[in-house]
């Protein structure tokens, strides 16, 4: 089957509906999600966005805790960009339905606003706009909305993207023939329900497929978050860079039930203080803003504990605070707390990290645009610049939503000079693949590379856990190529190879780096070397075969 569209976004989160319903106006438009519409990680959002708002806060202490955050690597003209443009972008956000909390005691009330600001790890000034504890679900919310009362916008849900399809490329059995130049021209999409592949073409792709926590064992993540985007902007022959900067965020609940259950930043920004298992503070020992230090540091410092310890978990205690306030301010964690079988008004919470948010990605100029014509990157799958080696609390919904308005603009025009219209798409080929009864290959090669990832290329690393690690993908990688092109492709196995990919990218940006900076910590070169390092890390792919 095939479907002609003006503009193709892959993804549902913040930046891809947001995009959508910014050049739905200007053309047809088909978004892609695997799932349900609202099931990204945007919807898991807990904190908020970023964005200047009160009287005593401004874009220079935004900016200035943005680079703090991005350890040296953050590029100034993204970050003075998305946090100049922040608040306009929020604006927008309000005038479309969101509704975020009110602050309704005067005595804490931030000057110069209505709304209940939060203050969350690296930041200076309280910021951060929500919806009580449950910010990204409200948005999401709001935008859905607007989507399926936009015309012209097709949505296909529980369809995934397996491949983009460019001109210069030509896909047989694994292997490519450059015939001209690199510009995407669309996709090809697995229609789950029916078991069919779709060719999409589009005069413009965007790439919004949210993160790769997925690719770890403990993620705050959805299962969606398999690196979609960023595996088959790599397949296509786009540059990726920071690969080596995911970040682990510090407060996972430890619980054997529990699964991708964060504990909001917010809860520290708050007033929680995180102790060992004797009941003791810690966080004095390993950063003077202790509590509020930035989430690499948080989750080492957590990681040397459990290490020193022996222990399973910390403790995030909030329990001295007034229980209504933490009821009123974390609804939704407190409910969903006593399921668990503690009550955070007066129990501390386990907690350990978890693999939560990927900061470097698909690589992207100021509106979007990767180095590939036609194909955009927005949101978690891009690598912009803003987050450097270190991504500052609630500064992503903040980027999707700046990212998405440039991004639409850039691409409206790219759109209305298209010139490909008279190309004719391959159909997708599956000649001789047939029906695979071995799913036992795909469960094993996922667990594997969860768990290795994990423990060679976790929180802390090294060039012996590296070295392991590469082997270990490398022999997992042959064997997915030889069973990807003889079976017929499901949604499984489509993202077990993205994983795969990404978990390679991974490996091969932290074992490039020599040097210990922001996320990205090696028990061989424990320093920062500006001298040498103060640059992006950008792997560049030459196609040869998939």
């Amino acid at each position: 089957m095939n479907i002609t569209s003006d503009f193709l976004v892959i993804g549902s989160g913040v930046a891809g509906l947001t995009f959508a319903l910014k050049v739905a106006a200007h053309g047809t438009v088909t978004i892609v999600t695997k799932k349900a519409v609202s099931e990204s990680n945007t919807a898991y959002a807990q904190g908020g966005v970023a964005a200047v708002q009160s009287d005593i806060d401004s874009f220079d202490l935004h900016i200035q805790d943005t680079l703090d955050a991005g350890d040296g690597l953050c590029n100034r003209d993204v970050v003075d960009m998305v946090v100049t443009h922040g608040p306009e972008r929020v604006k927008e956000l309000i005038d479309l339905g969101v509704k975020f909390s009110l602050c309704d005691d005067d005595a804490h009330k931030a000057p110069g606003t209505d709304y209940d600001l939060g203050r969350e790890g690296g930041h200076s000034e309280k910021r951060v706009l929500h919806a009580e504890d449950m910010t990204g679900r409200e948005i999401e919310r709001a935008l859905v909305a607007q989507i399926k009362n936009t015309p012209g916008i097709t949505l296909l849900e529980e369809h995934i993207a397996i491949d983009l399809i460019t001109l210069s490329t030509r896909v047989k059995s694994g292997m490519i023939t450059t015939t001209r130049d690199t510009t995407c021209c669309g996709a090809y999409v697995l229609d789950k329900a029916a078991d069919t592949v779709k060719t999409i073409t589009a005069k413009v792709t965007v790439l919004a497929c949210g993160g790769s926590g997925k690719v770890y064992l403990y993620t705050s993540n959805p299962d969606v978050a398999t690196g979609d985007g960023i595996a088959m902007a790599w397949r296509a022959g786009a540059s990726v860079a920071n690969m080596e900067f995911m970040q682990f965020h510090p407060t996972c609940l430890y619980h054997p039930d529990a699964k991708n259950f964060l504990i909001s930043e917010a809860v520290r920004g708050e007033g929680a203080v995180l102790k060992n298992e004797k009941g003791e503070p810690f966080m004095e020992k390993y950063d003077p803003l202790k509590d509020l230090a930035c989430r690499d540091k948080v989750s080492r410092a957590i990681d040397t504990e459990l290490k020193t310890s022996g222990a399973d978990s910390v403790f995030l205690d909030i329990s001295h605070k007034d229980p209504a306030f933490v009821k009123k301010r974390f609804p939704n964690l407190w409910r969903q707390g006593l399921k668990f079988g503690f009550d955070m008004t007066k129990d501390p919470i386990p907690v350990v990290p978890a693999a939560h948010y990927m900061c470097g990605g698909v690589a992207t100029d100021l509106d979007g645009r990767s180095d590939i014509k036609h194909l955009y990157a927005i949101g978690e799958t891009a690598c912009t610049g803003l987050h450097g080696a270190n991504r500052l609390a609630s500064n992503s919904l903040l980027e999707a939503l700046v990212y998405a308005h440039n991004a639409a603009n850039r691409a409206i025009e790219d759109a209305k000079a298209w010139k490909a219209t008279d190309v004719q798409l391959p159909r997708w080929d599956d000649v001789g693949a047939t029906d695979s009864d071995e799913v036992s290959l795909l469960t094993t090669n996922w667990d594997e590379i969860r768990r290795f990832m994990w423990n060679y290329v976790g929180v802390v690393r090294s060039d012996k856990r590296l070295s392991r690690a590469l082997n270990r993908i490398e022999n997992i990688q042959s064997e997915i190529r030889e069973y990807y092109w003889n079976f017929r492709v499901t949604a499984d196995l489509i993202e077990l190879r993205n994983i795969a990919v990404v978990a390679e990218l991974i490996i091969r940006s932290a074992m490039k780096r020599r040097e210990s900076r922001g996320l990205h910590y090696t028990i061989n070169c424990p320093e920062k070397n500006d001298a040498e390092w103060l640059r992006e890390t950008v792997l560049k792919r030459t196609l040869t075969n998939i």
